[in-house]
Parts: structure tokens; C-alpha cells; sequence
């Protein structure tokens, strides 16, 4: 059976939430049974205690297994809790901003993106781009290889002022030859998915990775247009990652767009006539 992520992202806990988005999002879980959740950072809209405790509730009653990061509301508005203390009230839920998951036909590593000192754009450290490679390097063979951060790698469909994961090219590339067959980000309310010779020119016997953007759970902004309320599930076959892509509409989750993308460095095949 091929193994299922579904990820998740942009929540908002704080701001505008609708109980039967929560209910619905139950059953489309019943119905595509993925062995793992990842969401994406922005838990919260304001990175207070009662907001964290309420999104862990959610993603808890899931009832799956969970890898969770920080975004950049995640930790505390006001200053100088923002800079002496950004991530205590996060662990205090999740243990790390880092976390691992192994098992399930996937190996995960979350990236903490997040800079106190940059409101909006965010980073990756080298001695993070080393870690990752290390734990890559040791992933089992035929596993799904995945990185998650919440700051984007590529560009959201409608415009947005918001800013990627600075040195972007050089993130990327880093994560493609450590061995990340998928990289998972959230932050701009847009669903992106691409394939990295798509959008980065590289010779044709590089191995390439699928990029994802969720469109985000949560709507703090219902009246902007552009921002869609969705998520993304991932189906992990032998040579290829099938994504799908669900938006709210309405009464319930609608399957939106398709896509499918190599893994490893052939293209997909040609299905016959």
C-alpha cells in the first residue's frame, strides 16, 4: 500500500474559526488515511499560551501521527518575550522545533525557519543544512525522504509581499544533494507545487524534488483574495509522488487539482494509449 502524508499549514488559532471546517476535516482524514500529518507552522495567530494549547488540541484529536514546526506567529508578539523566550510556549507542546519522524514509508525532518529578529522572512542556518544532510544520508532505502520548514522556496501563484527563506537557491540545492525528495513549506496562503527542473535549470542527470506550498488551514483574512483554505495530501509510490490538492468549499473538502511527479532521476513514463 502506498504510504500517505497529509500536510497541513497556517492555522491561525486566534482568529477566525469555523467548527465544521474541524469536523469535515475529520472524515477527509477517514477517507484518504495518511500515516502521517505535517503541519507547517502558524499554529497560532499570536503565539499566546491558550492558542498553542487549542491548535495541539486539534491537530491531536487528528488522531495521527503528527510532525509539527513553529512559523513565524508561533512565538510571542510583544517584545521581550519574543527574543529572550520565542519558542517556550511551542516546546512547551512539542518538544522540539526540530522534530524527526521515521517509519510509515517516510523519513521527516522538520527545519525551524523562524527568526525572531525578521517578522515575516525567515532562514536556514548552514549547521542546519549539515544536520539535514547527516540524517538523510542515514534514511532507509525506498523510504520518502521529506524536509519541512514553514517559510517558502518558491513563488506563491498570486502576489505576495511576503518574502521566501532567504538564500533560497542556495537552501534548495543544499536539501536536493543531501537526498530530499520532497520539501514541504506553508507562510503565504497559496498552494505552489512544483518540480525542481521546473523552475531551477540543472543538468538533465540531476535527481530532482517535488516543492510544496499548502494553501493553509486557517483564514485570518477572509475578505483577501487569493488566500484559499486547503491542504495537500502526498501519495508516495515507487517512482513517482502523486499530490493532491483539497479546498474548502463550502459543506466540505473538494479535490481541486491532481499532479503527479518523478522520484529519482528518470521521468515519469508515458502511460499507453
Amino acid at each position: 500500500m502506498p504510504a500517505r502524508l497529509l500536510h497541513l499549514s497556517d492555522l491561525h488559532v486566534g482568529t477566525v474559526e469555523e467548527p465544521e471546517i474541524e469536523r469535515a476535516l475529520d472524515t477527509l482524514i477517514e477517507r484518504v488515511e495518511p500515516q502521517l500529518v505535517v503541519a507547517s507552522g502558524d499554529l497560532t495567530h499570536r503565539g499566546r499560551r491558550e492558542q498553542h494549547e487549542r491548535a495541539a488540541a486539534f491537530l491531536r484529536r487528528l488522531e495521527r501521527p503528527l510532525l509539527v514546526i513553529p512559523g513565524n506567529h508561533d512565538i510571542p508578539w510583544a517584545f521581550p518575550a519574543r527574543f529572550t523566550r520565542p519558542f517556550r510556549e511551542f516546546e512547551r507542546q512539542w518538544e522540539t522545533t526540530e522534530p524527526i519522524h521515521r517509519g510509515d514509508g517516510f523519513f521527516v525532518i522538520g527545519l525551524n525557519s523562524v527568526r525572531p529578529w525578521r517578522h515575516q522572512s525567515g532562514g536556514v542556518r548552514s549547521t542546519q543544512l549539515q544536520r539535514a544532510a547527516e540524517l538523510l544520508a542515514a534514511a532507509p532505502e525506498g523510504t520518502l525522504k521529506v524536509v519541512a520548514l514553514h517559510h517558502h522556496l518558491i513563488g506563491a501563484p498570486w502576489r505576495s509581499r511576503k518574502k521566501p527563506v532567504a538564500r533560497r537557491t542556495h537552501v534548495l540545492a543544499a536539501l536536493v544533494d543531501a537526498g530530499a525528495e520532497l520539501i514541504l513549506a506553508g507562510h503565504i496562503h497559496q498552494a505552489a507545487v512544483s518540480e525542481r527542473h521546473e523552475f531551477e535549470v540543472a543538468p538533465g542527470s540531476l535527481r530532482g524534488a517535488t516543492v510544496s506550498v499548502a494553501p493553509g488551514l486557517g483564514q485570518p483574512r477572509p475578505d483577501r483574495r487569493g488566500e484559499a483554505r486547503g491542504l495537500h495530501v502526498y501519495e508516495a509510490r515507487e517512482h513517482e509522488l502523486v499530490v493532491e490538492t483539497y479546498v474548502w468549499r463550502e459543506e466540505d473538502w473538494g479535490l481541486t487539482a491532481l499532479r503527479r511527479f518523478p522520484r529519482g532521476r528518470q521521468p515519469l513514463q508515458i502511460e499507453p494509449a
